[in-house]
């Protein structure tokens, strides 16, 4: 099975149990200039976190994701 495959499978599952599915952020947050970046792929629900919209259903999304290995603490531990 490849990931796409799991992907859907994983999606479809959801879909069944009546979850919205909605897209990913984007790393580079477009027209919201109180957000920098995408941190925990969760920015498309910051609206809902400060109740500015009512959650109608649950919802579902699968983020991209960039692993940055904080190379300062890494460093630190390994020295320290």
């Amino acid at each position: 099975m490849t990931s796409s495959e799991i992907r859907q499978t994983f999606l479809d599952f959801f879909k069944s149990k009546k979850h919205q599915i909605v897209p990913s952020a984007p790393i580079v947050v477009k027209n919201d200039p109180t957000l920098m970046f995408t941190n925990a792929g969760m920015n498309q629900f910051k609206d809902f976190f400060l109740g500015n919209k009512k959650v109608k259903t649950r919802v579902l999304q699968i983020r991209k994701n960039v692993f940055v290995l904080a190379v300062n603490t890494t460093i630190w531990k390994k020295w320290a």
